[in-house]
Parts: structure tokens; sequence; C-alpha cells
């Protein structure tokens, strides 16, 4: 196995208070971020309405394209570039006539002057509300569904404080990268999903493989007054080099993604991007860290019982 480091030594347990405090407060401005805007801003297919994407000969303005789609009066619409400064997406809500009745409204008002110049529509897209109420619902319980099974597979084959810790942490990264589309404006779509997924399992693979090397070491000889928190550090450094080259390879596939894959791919690449950053870190300082800590609580008030036991 190809090792970056050797033998490292690092105290990553030992900043873990540090560590607290970074991870409350980056948990608390995403918290917050989504609750200043109102939560997240969903893609067309959670929603329900029709999408358009067209793509214009010379670079029109949104007021342009805005003023002339007034005209057709199917509601407020949301315009945004695509890409680059050609192509649009066109974003209307729920109406009582169909897809083709709505993409044959939208071309007739953007050819109804020559402000715009000449189109071509791309793409029609048309999600009803029980359709987008459905997928909403489905992908709360796909993230539900995978964290139970995940507490419940670790607490089987590690114990329940491991499958605690590592849901938590996960609950982190889901809640970090939720705040990283809020901030930046960006919609939760089905690819969003899919990269959400993938960080939860991604994350939770880094922290059954530093799981995996505590029991291991356990299992061996460990010197005489070696802490649990000493234990579980040992454990983090021991697979250091096995968690960078594994974060690096996701980080940099991620990073190409998102600034080389276009914009279709760009919302799904941030979501990996940030997951990555956030899921490594979180394997060692919140999910060990955790870990450490109820244990220390444990054995503390197992001693304190032992104490009041002998001087009773």
């Amino acid at each position: 196995m190809i090792e970056l480091f050797r033998n490292p030594n690092y105290d990553f347990i030992g900043k873990r208070k540090w560590a607290y405090i970074a991870s409350i407060a980056f948990t608390l401005i995403a918290l917050i971020s989504l609750a200043a805007r109102g939560g997240l801003r969903y893609d067309i297919d959670f929603t329900g309405g029709t999408l358009i994407q067209v793509r214009f000969e010379r670079a029109p303005t949104i007021a342009q394209i805005r003023t002339n789609l007034a005209t057709i009066q199917l509601g407020e619409s949301i315009i945004q570039q695509f890409g680059d400064a050609l192509e649009f997406i066109i974003r209307l809500p729920l109406a009582a006539v169909g897809s083709e009745e709505i993409s044959r409204r939208v071309q007739g008002a953007l050819s109804a002057n020559d402000s715009l110049g000449k189109f071509e529509i791309r793409r029609v897209e048309f999600v009803g509300p029980q359709v987008g109420r459905e997928l909403q619902l489905q992908a709360l319980y796909l993230v539900l569904a995978g964290l139970i099974w995940i507490a419940i597979y670790l607490a089987f084959r590690f114990d329940m404080r491991g499958g605690v810790a590592a849901v938590i942490a996960v609950c982190h990264d889901v809640i970090v990268c939720l705040g990283g589309l809020s901030i930046t404006n960006r919609e939760f779509s089905l690819p969003v999903l899919a990269a959400l997924l993938t960080i939860i399992g991604y994350s939770v693979n880094d922290t059954i493989v530093a799981y995996d090397r505590l029991r291991e070491n356990r299992g061996k000889f460990v010197p005489k007054g070696r802490t649990f928190a000493q234990q579980m550090n040992d454990a983090v450094n021991q697979t250091l080099s096995r968690t960078i080259l594994t974060s690096l390879t996701t980080f940099f596939s991620a990073a190409v993604l998102l600034f080389f894959g276009g914009r279709t791919l760009e919302d799904f690449a941030f979501v990996l991007f940030v997951g990555v950053i956030t899921g490594t870190y979180s394997t060692t300082y919140v999910a060990a860290a955790l870990v450490v800590d109820w244990t220390n609580y444990i054995e503390g008030r197992l001693r304190r019982g032992k104490k009041a036991v002998a001087k009773a």
C-alpha cells in the first residue's frame, strides 16, 4: 500500500474541543442560512411546473426575456443564465394548460419582436404537482432510511456508541452540504440528492476504516497506561495515508466536474466537492471524537461508582 506518512503521530483527538467549536459554527451558519432563505430552493423535479431551456443567437438580458414573457400571463417566471451568456433556463409555475401549449406560448412571446433575435428551444420538461410532492417525500425517506440502516449496521459490527457517533457525523456532513447549497443559492435537484447519498456512504466508509483499525489494535497487546483517546488517535494516524489518498482522488475528480463539467453537472459536483472535505474532517473530529468522549464519560461514571461502593 502507498504510504504518504511514515509512522505519523499527530494529536488529532487531543484537538477535538477546537474541532467541536468549528463543527458547531459551520452547522449553525448552515442552519441560519437555510432559515433565512425559507429553506432550500427546489428544482422543478420537486416543485412541479415547466422548465424550458432556450439558446439565443445573441446575448439578451434577463429583463428583455421577462418583458416578453409577461405578455402570455403564465405567472411569475424564474429566468437564469445557464452555462454561457447565450443560454437561459426559464422556469414557469404550474398552469392549467399542458406543456406543449406552454412551449408554444413561450416561443410566440419570445419571437413577438426582434429585440431578442433568433433563438432555439432546446429542452422542455413538465412535472406535475403530485409528482413533485412525492419526490420530496421520497428524498426525505431515502436519507432517513440510509441513516437508520447505517446506525443499525455499525451498532452490530462495532457497538451502539460507534453507530450513533457515525450517524451524527453524517448528519453534520449533510447539514453543511445543504448549507453550502443555500449560501451559494443553488437548487436542490435529483442529481444533488444522488450526491448527498454518495457523501453519506463516503463519510461512513472512512469512519468504518478507523473503527476497524481501533478494534484490531485493541485485540493485540495494548501498552499499560494507554488511554482510549490515545488508542483512537493511533487508529486515526495509522489509517491517515489511506484516508488522504482516497479523499484526494475523490476531491480532484469532483473539482474537475465542478470547474470544467458544465452547468448541468455543477450542482452535483459542488455537493461532492464540499462533502468530500467535510466527510474526511468529520471521520476524525466528529465520529471518532464523540466515541472517545462518550467512552470517557461512561468509564468515569464506572470509576466513581466503584469508589462510592469501596467507601461504603
